[in-house]
C-alpha cells in the first residue's frame, strides 16, 4: 500500500485522528504535547499517528493536507488544524463539541 492510500484510510476510518510527534502519552514536542492536553481535556478517546516513526507519512501529509506543520488534527475527515488552531478552539469551547459530535463508540483508538 502507498503512503497516500494509507493516510487517506487512516483519515477516513478514525473520527478523531491526530498526527503528532510522539504518543499521547510521551509527547515528543511542546505543540504535541499541548495539542494532546487539549484533546484530552474533551474526554473522548482519539487515534493518533506517531509521525516519529512514520517518516513516510511525515513527508507526504504535509502534502496531501496542504498544511506544513505538525500535529494535525483531522475529525470526520477534515483537518481542524494544529497546536494554535486547536488551543483556541479549545478556550472557546467548540474543540469539546466538535470532539463530542465526531466521538467514535470504539473500543481501541490507538491507530499504530
Amino acid at each position: 500500500m502507498d503512503t497516500l492510500t494509507t493516510i487517506k484510510e487512516q483519515i477516513e476510518s478514525n473520527a478523531i485522528l491526530l498526527y503528532m510527534k510522539g504518543t499521547p502519552k510521551f509527547p515528543q514536542c511542546g505543540f504535541s504535547s499541548q495539542t494532546v492536553q487539549n484533546l484530552m481535556n474533551c474526554g473522548e478517546r482519539f487515534a493518533f499517528v506517531n509521525i516519529l516513526e512514520h517518516p513516510d507519512i511525515r513527508a507526504e501529509l504535509p502534502k496531501y493536507a496542504n498544511w506544513p506543520t505538525f500535529p494535525q488534527l483531522w475529525i470526520s475527515g477534515e483537518l481542524v488544524g494544529g497546536c494554535d488552531i486547536i488551543t483556541d478552539l479549545a478556550q472557546s469551547g467548540e474543540l469539546a463539541e466538535m470532539i463530542s459530535a465526531a466521538a467514535p463508540a470504539e473500543a481501541d483508538a490507538d491507530t499504530e
